[in-house]
């Protein structure tokens, strides 16, 4: 391990071949804050990288199925928490928010301040991650808004370029909030590529919402050479993908998403906030 500036660009300090962290404690308990795929070569690779748990947050999955899921593959070396990564906002100009805790679900396609409200509401713990980046990303200004609702901030995310990172870290240092990283894995192959440690043990989703709300002392942690760089290069193709072919099919040809304001599922409760 060597210590790094947290931006992940190969400068002074920073591991090349191995893996490079930042901040303070010693490594406990190690978790994979926010993955998008979950299947039995997600959890082999995540024990293989030696994480105690993985936080799971589909895309456009409604969350008593997130919660099957994360049980189903649960196993006594690997915790698999439910979360829901919430899209607020009109296409054009979304917003992700990361949501672990919530008790009701809550759809994508809201604005932000009544997705926010509504975490509120249920005391959830809620994360922002990929900071200001493309058009899916809260801003710095939104971090300023609501950094008394943040627990914590993504500072180095795989999909990130050097740049993106680097102003990441500098927004959470703004506001003070703690931060966290994930794999961000969209492709299963992504999955341990960096993770946060926390100093205490990490044994339930009450121990890792406490670890987050508290500002425990923790480590980011990410891998730093080539095999990171091939991985950003698959994770950016995979977003390519995401908002192409795969946009259309899902706003064209898919009829209503599971978690779309005016689904059934949520008995109309959302329905006059709908950006579209």
């Amino acid at each position: 391990m060597s210590e790094s500036d947290g931006d992940g660009d190969g400068g002074p300090g920073v591991g090349v071949d191995d893996e490079s962290e930042v901040g303070d404690g010693d490594a406990v308990s190690r978790v994979d804050c926010h993955v998008k795929v979950l299947d039995d070569e997600v959890v082999a690779r995540a024990e293989q990288a030696g994480l105690d748990a993985i936080v799971y947050a589909p895309h456009f999955t409604r969350l008593p199925e997130i919660r099957r899921e994360a049980e189903r593959y649960s196993t006594d070396d690997l915790l698999v928490v439910p979360a829901r990564e919430v899209f607020t906002g009109p296409w054009y100009e979304r917003k992700h928010v990361l949501a672990i805790g919530l008790e009701e679900p809550v759809p994508d396609f809201i604005p932000l301040e009544t997705a926010m409200d509504e975490f509120e509401r249920q005391d959830a713990t809620v994360l922002a991650p990929h900071p200001e980046f493309a058009n899916v990303s809260v801003t710095a200004s939104d971090v300023h808004r609501y950094a008394d609702r943040i627990d914590a901030l993504e500072i180095f995310n795989p999909k990130h370029l050097p740049l993106h990172n680097r102003q990441a870290r500098e927004i959470a240092e703004s506001v003070d909030l703690p931060p966290f990283t994930s794999s961000y894995a969209h492709l299963p192959r992504t999955v341990g590529v960096s993770h946060t440690t926390f100093d205490v043990p990490i044994e339930t989703e009450a121990d890792l919402r406490a670890a987050l709300e508290d500002g425990l002392a923790r480590r980011i942690v990410y891998r730093n050479g080539l095999d990171r760089w091939a991985t950003t290069a698959g994770e950016l193709g995979h977003l390519a993908y995401e908002n192409t072919w795969k946009k259309v099919d899902r706003l064209f040809l898919s009829g209503i998403e599971p978690t779309h304001p005016r689904h059934i599922a949520y008995d109309g409760r959302f329905e006059d906030v709908a950006v579209y």
